[in-house]
């Protein structure tokens, strides 16, 4: 009996923490988002802005005076994974939120975004 109530509250405990971790932006380390998958909704909500490469210099961008961040550049690249969720879920500067992006699909993204660091 006492073994089952101590299973219950290391239970309790997890989803606890794992709640908390979740409001707080902390994908856990085995959800760390898939680059491959990442690409393909990157081409299809990103690229028009940021570039095939993520080099941020397209002619739309510029017909429409922007100046998307270079998704290479340390500036992109030492933020968190939280902070680039923020950025693509409320936007910043002249970018907009990106809508219709499930958790996975940002997880994702980032995890594309980060193949995309200077070698």
């Amino acid at each position: 009996m006492k073994n089952t109530k101590y299973l219950g509250a290391v239970v309790y405990g997890m989803a606890a923490l794992a709640a908390v971790a979740v409001a707080l932006g902390i994908a856990p380390a085995g959800n760390a988002g898939d680059a491959a998958a990442g690409k393909t909704v990157y081409n299809n909500k990103c690229q028009i802005c940021h570039g095939a490469n993520g080099e941020g210099a397209t002619g739309y961008a510029k017909a429409m005076g922007l100046q998307p961040a270079r998704l290479s550049s340390d500036q992109v690249q030492k933020k968190t994974d939280a902070e680039l969720k923020k950025i693509i879920e409320e936007g910043s500067g002249k970018m907009k939120p990106v809508k219709g992006l499930s958790e996975i699909d940002i997880a994702n993204v980032i995890a594309y975004v980060r193949t995309l660091a200077k070698k």
